[in-house]
């Protein structure tokens, strides 16, 4: 059951694509006609947490579990080695719960020895299942997803979800690598990230709407679609925010929808880290190829350092610091909750 439902969600993912209602539309980058920098001077070196990343971007948690993935899994390791970017993989709960499968997830390493790799798992997790995750993938960090709305809409899903924090907390306690806690696509809001931060959670990926959409991938499982469900979450723009008033920057990741060099700047320009993209990748690996997913990469480099050269910031911290104008919805929302977004213009 497990293993056909993660095809079923590469299928639908692909089929329903990205909405790409994430927020950032919002966001309108100051521009600087004075720059006094070259192309030469930028770097996209970052850091999240005590890990040193290459790259902004991030290849966010997808798949794995079934046999079928491991090509996918393959292909995005390729790219993340020859590119510099860290890599997520999905899931490991299948391969925990049957061995037969962890090579779908194993080739990541075997592919990009010497990468940044995240293990991922549920909240649902215990501390014996996230030790052996990490180990399973020699990971550099771990993912908790968080992931409520979509196992409530799944036909076969979670219905209970207490004990979530202490399960979490634990993991953070005796797990030796950084534990990041995400959202599937449903956002992270400023109260639940000051929960987070109280247990000793360091690192946030925000996971906002806007992108894969895991409420209408149910939906479209189910006999019955409670597709008055489909528009459930907050989008990036508004959930990197909130969560941004209570984590420090360099603490923050942005996903949720993001497609372009464009949308990725907006996003470290709020004040995220590094930039997390899943469908994307795998809508161009699917539909174009592996050549297309490789350009692909290079545009988003390209794209990010030609940004950067027309704003003057040299490096990704700098461009943390660039002013910006929030409007629309992003600015309604967070003027309602009382988050100061004026000194982001200033």
């Amino acid at each position: 059951m497990r293993i056909s439902r993660k095809m079923e969600h590469v299928h639908y993912a692909l089929e329903l694509g990205q909405s790409r209602q994430q927020g950032l539309s919002d966001i309108k980058l100051v521009h600087n006609c004075l720059p006094e920098t070259s192309t030469d001077h930028i770097a996209l070196t970052t850091t999240i947490g005590d890990l040193i990343m290459s790259s902004p971007i991030l290849i966010n948690a997808m798949t794995g579990g079934a046999q079928e993935t491991e090509s996918i899994n393959r292909e995005l390791a390729i790219m993340a080695r020859e590119k510099g970017m860290a890599m997520a993989v999905g899931s490991q709960m299948s391969a925990i719960k049957n061995s037969e499968v962890a090579s779908s997830y194993q080739v990541v390493r075997r592919e990009n020895p010497n990468g940044i790799v995240f293990a991922n798992l549920g909240s649902e997790a215990s501390v014996e299942q996230a030790l052996r995750a990490v180990d399973m993938i020699e990971a550099n960090a771990l993912q908790i997803h968080l992931n409520v709305m979509q196992e409530l809409i799944m036909p076969e899903g979670d219905r209970s979800f207490v004990g979530m924090l202490s399960r979490i907390e634990a993991i953070v306690r005796h797990v030796p690598v950084p534990v990041i806690v995400k959202e599937v696509g449903f956002g992270i809001l400023r109260d639940n990230a000051a929960q987070l931060q109280n247990i000793g959670v360091r690192v946030l990926d925000v996971g906002g709407s806007g992108g894969t959409n895991f409420a209408a991938i149910e939906n479209a499982r189910r006999p019955a679609a409670m597709e008055w469900l489909n528009d459930w979450g907050t989008p990036t723009s508004i959930a990197l925010l909130e969560a941004l008033s209570v984590y420090d920057r360099g603490s923050v990741i942005a996903s949720g929808g993001i497609t372009n060099a464009l949308e990725a700047a907006k996003a470290l320009a709020l004040g995220a880290s590094a930039v997390g993209m899943a469908g994307a990748f795998l809508k161009v690996l699917r539909s174009e190829g592996v050549d297309a997913l490789h350009h692909f990469a290079d545009e988003l480099h390209q794209g990010l350092i030609l940004i950067m050269t027309a704003l003057g910031k040299n490096t990704i911290q700098a461009l943390g610091h660039n002013p910006l104008v929030i409007m629309g919805e992003t600015a309604e929302w967070c003027r309602a909750r009382g988050i100061d977004i004026t000194s982001y213009a200033r």
